[in-house]
């Protein structure tokens, strides 16, 4: 074999490698890898921030999410934002299981609801809701949090039922 061919596999075998351990993340940018709830500081509105992971069985996707952790903050979610960025959201954790339900009263942008299982699985998404709407968008079963991303994102990027969602370290 000589060199030329050996240093063209190689490289080719480095960049596979390479590709293999970076994972896509949103829009052009890259991640290696995902840490779940790495602290992302505060968002434009005050909230604490943390690093939230979606993995399926082919990527993995990261986001800075905003933790909705105090009732005025669930309340208000995402009320009154005119845009969310791609690799943005808001996390609602609940402290037991329970039967969410969501609505988009003053909410300007049309979300994707994203219903978290205890075991960290997407139970299921309800995808571009309606701006405005007092039509409540519920969960089939108890989750332990819900995830807000841009409405159309969850579909853009293969992000479906049965793909794990983590957000924390514990």
């Amino acid at each position: 074999m000589k060199f030329s061919q050996f240093s063209r596999r190689s490289v080719y075998a480095i960049a596979l490698s390479l590709t293999a351990c970076t994972m896509p993340a949103n829009g052009d940018s890259q991640v290696v890898g995902c840490t779940p709830g790495a602290a992302a500081g505060q968002s434009a509105a005050g909230i604490q921030q943390v690093t939230l992971c979606i993995s399926s069985a082919k990527t993995a996707r990261a986001f800075n999410v905003e933790v909705a952790e105090t009732s005025a903050q669930q309340t208000k979610g995402l009320m009154f934002r005119t845009e969310l960025a791609d690799n943005a959201g808001m996390i609602f954790p609940f402290p037991e299981p329970r039967i969410a339900s969501f609505w988009m009263k003053n909410t300007v942008i049309p979300l994707d609801i994203i219903f978290i299982r205890a075991n960290g699985t997407i139970e299921s998404i309800a995808d571009n809701t309606i701006p405005y709407s007092t039509i409540p968008v519920e969960a089939g079963e108890p989750v332990v949090a819900v995830l807000e991303l841009r409405g159309g994102l969850a579909a853009e990027l293969g992000i479906a039922a049965g793909d794990t969602v983590k957000w924390a370290t514990k």
